[in-house]
């Protein structure tokens, strides 16, 4: 068995069926008072749980209010009812041990980890600890989680239950959020308890239950029921302390007769927590040695063996220490009989600040003597052992970093390189800590953090090599947004100088400063040096990750070798997903969204197998973006879809807004009203990082929209900001996608000498790169400003030049010569240009522009009803995508993989999709979806 990780030697957690032990209990009881709509609503979850349609909620309230009473009967009445219990519990000791809590659950469904899919199994393993091989991703970990909760469902009706679930490693809560979204059509509940809804449960956007403080008058029945007879003005004294807390109510008048009734007539109130620690406190008190230090180290031992503590417990008193020691406890209603288990957290707290400093760190340095072969939990114990600089203790914890790390426990690793930092002298040593410390919080989503530790970085003598990583660090932190032109460009020039020795440092510094250009506006000079620091990276020049950066940097201005280069690299075999994913957005910059789609199209798969759901959202963005400037509706609308769930669930606010603006671009081609309300959303996230990107696609949707309805102004008004460079809108590369538009909307609004202007400004950059999206503007921009006696050769060479892997941008130029035509007195020849671009406009899902053509097709004389929608086009984005894969004979489960939900969930979508589409079995799709194909190949066709 690997280091770092056990199994229990019980067969559950000790915290597993205790709610339905303390089900029956007077205390139990007594809190449930006053809680009837509270009860009928988990009830409700537990039953349609039961019934195959489950779910998952957030119990929140302080402690002592009752949560876990609430849980406690739900879960009894659950497991009379046929339905399997498990519990995890979070303790705050195991806070920093990534997976601690998914261990519990694991271990309980062990018997079902044999029968998980190959890379699921080992996933999952090495995320607990219990094969040696690193995580590939936690995502992939939660999926394979999500597989062996809905499999044990499938035999019977599951309910999973998290105590304490603030004290919950980040790890495992990641892998909970995860499993709880995707809970639709399975027998499977979740209910987490927790003191607060914190970011890690609160971003899992699950349904929250809160347990307020009793009423006065259920508050006296209880404190009647538990301690009657008591005098009025002790009676209401001990009311208005606990303040409607049931476990207060339960627990003061214990305190009370231990102290002879003086504890009634002490002036002023407490704060709740503390006084109900003070109530066990004062039991503990009075309890042999022996006993009080058993207690002390359970607490600090988190999920330990009884072992662990009594052997800890003989090495620190000196003396041998059995089970007997837990009887006095047991007798003054500290621990149950069964476990022995803590009767309540706030137990495990009171033990916890009741011992002094020099108590706690004996007891710690007892545990990890105690805790051979298990070298995290030994490693954090001595740190908490340690007051002043350890080198030994903080190399310890610097190991459980990496262990950390290869088990997907970002944050872990993250807690344990911060403390190892504060326990090192040497300030080389201490650099590297904080600064790898920084990566991970800024990895992680935890900005404050990151830059905390940077400043203390910055505060030591830095080498250049430190430097650099730190300029990374700064730079990531602004999200690439913001920044100062000659600060990006001198971190470029570093990351050459870095590179020289770190190829990999020196790169990932470089793609900082180039992702500056692109999010933001660094300034032409700053610009040209990044670029410039591009060319002489010393790595070799067919390497993925320096084409795209080169194709980012400088994708008009060096334009012949960018193209050469991706279209290079698409022609060479690839197994590198992500920079498969790196090359398709420098594809999209370039002005090449058929080449962005192909090379994206073949990191899709590599990166669902990988469960590396953050560069996935990213990649599909890609193929989002790439699909709407082909004009593929239906594809782009697939893909939004899902990078837009994956954006929100792996915390990605740019790449959220930015398919958002996307899924404007796609409402304004298929004449969508909605196009405004996604392109006002992704406005209001982009704005505050100045997401340039973000509000250019915004503005062009906004254009586009205008245009197809005919309000020139309005289009020319929006798509002139994307040109402007005192806009916030503008963007050097991305307004190429717009010239032809632009230049319509305004030669159709009075405003063609800007047009000319932006033309003429653009025409060089032509001269020197063969970006499509440029050239392809320009040239139909150059026939919309002609003279019109003197066009008709220019929107026939536009036509011409059209890529044949383009067919909307052909359209697009049909449709324009079809204008032409017309007006020109041609309407035979008009009417064969205007079919053609109304035909592909139809095929594509361009509504918009297709509806502009069939208007000038009545206007040439030639009728041209509206296409009934197609059947396809009934479906959800998600069904849709399930019966693709249904149609190419993938198993229900195959396909749950690729989509990162159970089987059960995409049977209830082909359930639902079969009657929309006139089919009864899945045999049936590929016939009725016809020519519909998966986003990753249609924008390529």
């Amino acid at each position: 068995m690997p280091p770092g990780r056990r199994f229990r030697q019980d067969a559950e957690p000790s915290g597993a069926g205790e709610a339905q032990r303390n089900g029956g209990c007077g205390m139990h009881r007594r809190a449930l008072l006053g809680r009837d709509t509270e009860r009928r609503t988990l009830a409700a979850l537990v039953e349609q749980g039961a019934a195959g349609s489950g779910g998952a909620t957030v119990i929140t309230g302080a402690p002592g209010i009752g949560k876990s009473a609430l849980v406690a009967e739900a879960a009894g009445a659950a497991a009379r009812g046929g339905t399997r219990v498990i519990t995890a519990v979070g303790v705050q000791s195991e806070e920093d041990l990534p997976c601690a809590g998914l261990h519990q659950l694991v271990h309980q469904l062990r018997d079902g980890i044999d029968d998980l899919p190959g890379r699921q199994r080992t996933a999952l393993l090495a995320a607990v600890g219990l094969v040696d091989e690193a995580v590939p991703d936690l995502y992939l970990v939660g999926l394979a989680a999500l597989t062996l909760l809905t499999d044990a469902a499938a035999k019977a009706p599951l309910l999973v239950v998290v105590e304490d679930a603030h004290w919950m490693d980040r790890a495992s809560l990641d892998v909970l959020g995860f499993v709880a979204r995707r809970i639709e059509s399975d027998p499977l509940v979740l209910v987490a308890v927790t003191r607060r809804l914190d970011d890690r449960l609160s971003s899992a956007g699950l349904p929250v239950l809160h347990l307020g403080p009793l009423t006065d008058e259920v508050s006296g029945e209880v404190l009647d029921a538990v301690a009657p007879g008591l005098g009025q003005q002790v009676r209401r004294r001990l009311l208005e302390e606990a303040a409607g807390n049931p476990l207060a109510l339960t627990e003061l008048p214990v305190a009370l007769q231990s102290v002879g009734g003086a504890y009634a007539l002490n002036p002023g109130p407490l704060p709740l927590t503390a006084r109900l620690e003070r109530t066990f406190t004062a039991r503990v008190s009075r309890l042999p040695a022996d006993t009080r230090a058993v207690l002390l180290l359970s607490a600090l031992n988190g999920d330990g063996t009884m072992d662990e503590c009594l052997a800890a417990a003989t090495r620190m008193l000196g003396t041998a220490v059995d089970v007997g020691a837990f009887e006095a406890a047991i007798d003054a209603g500290l621990v149950e009989a069964h476990g022995p288990a803590f009767r309540h957290p706030l137990i495990r707290s009171a033990m916890h600040h009741a011992a002094t400093a020099a108590e706690r760190q004996a007891a710690h340095a007892a545990l990890a003597a105690a805790l051979q072969g298990q070298p995290d939990r030994q490693a954090w114990h001595r740190a908490a052992a340690t007051a002043g600089l350890d080198e030994g203790v903080a190399g310890d914890l610097d190991s459980t970093a990496g262990r950390a790390l290869r088990r997907g426990g970002v944050a872990a690793a993250l807690a344990a390189l911060r403390r190892a930092a504060e326990l090192t002298k040497d300030p080389s040593a201490r650099a590297d800590r904080l600064l790898r410390a920084a990566e991970l919080a800024l990895e992680s989503g935890q900005g404050d953090i990151a830059t905390h530790l940077l400043t203390q970085a910055r505060a030591l003598d830095l080498s250049v090599r430190d430097q650099g990583r730190a300029a990374w660090v700064s730079i990531a932190l602004a999200e690439g947004t913001r920044g100062e032109g000659a600060a990006t460009a001198e971190l470029a020039e570093l990351a050459v100088e870095i590179a020289a020795g770190e190829s990999t440092l020196g790169l990932r510094m470089l793609w900082s400063a180039v992702l500056q250009c692109f999010w933001g506006e660094p300034g032409p000079a700053a610009r040209e040096r990044v670029a410039d620091a591009a060319a002489r990276m010393p790595v070799p020049a067919d390497n993925a990750d320096l084409v795209a950066l080169r194709a980012y940097s400088a994708p008009v201005e060096r334009g012949e070798g960018v193209m050469e280069g991706l279209a290079g690299q698409l022609e060479r075999s690839s197994e590198n997903a992500e920079g498969d994913q790196l090359l398709g957005a420098a594809a999209v910059t370039v002005g090449a969204p058929a080449l962005a789609s192909r090379l994206t199209a073949r990191s899709l798969d590599v990166l669902r197998a990988q469960g590396r759901l953050s560069m996935l959202a990213r990649a599909l963005c890609v193929q989002a973006g790439s699909a709407a400037r082909l004009g593929d509706v239906r594809a782009g609308s697939l893909a939004a879809e899902e990078a837009a769930s994956l954006a929100r669930e792996t915390g990605q606010p740019l790449v959220h807004a930015m398919v958002n603006a996307i899924r404007a671009q796609l409402a304004a081609v298929s004449g969508d009203p909605a196009a405004e309300a996604w392109a006002a959303e992704a406005e209001r996230e982009a704005l505050p990082s100045g997401g340039r990107p973000v509000l250019a696609i915004m503005q062009m949707a906004r254009g586009q929209a205008a245009l197809c309805q005919g309000r020139y102004g309005d289009a020319f008004g929006h798509l002139h900001r994307v040109f402007d460079p005192a806009d916030p809108a503008f963007h050097s590369w991305l307004r190429f996608y717009a010239v032809a538009e632009l230049v319509e909307a305004a030669v159709r609004s009075e405003s063609a000498g800007v047009a000319r202007d932006i033309v003429r400004e653009l025409t060089p950059l032509g001269d020197s790169t063969s970006s499509p999206a440029l050239l392809c503007g320009l040239r139909l921009g150059r026939a919309l400003l002609s003279p019109q006696d003197a066009a008709e050769p220019l929107y026939r060479a536009a036509l011409d030049a059209v890529p044949v892997d383009w067919p909307f941008e052909g359209a697009r130029a049909r449709l324009a010569l079809g204008e032409w035509l017309r007006r020109h007195r041609r309407p035979a020849e008009s009417r064969v240009a205007l079919q053609a671009a109304r035909e592909i406009f139809d095929a594509l899902g361009a509504s918009a522009w297709a509806e502009r053509a069939r208007q000038e097709l009545r206007a040439a004389g030639a009728s041209s009803p509206r296409q009934d929608p197609a059947t396809v086009d009934r479906l959800t984005s998600t069904e849709l995508h399930v019966a693709q894969l249904a149609a190419q004979g993938l198993t229900n489960r195959e396909i749950g993989e690729r989509l990162y939900v159970s089987p059960r969930t995409v049977s209830t979508h082909l359930q639902r999709m079969f009657p929309k589409l006139g089919v009864t079995s899945r045999g049936e799709l590929a016939a009725v979806l016809g020519g519909t194909t998966t986003y990753p190949e249609s924008a390529a066709s």
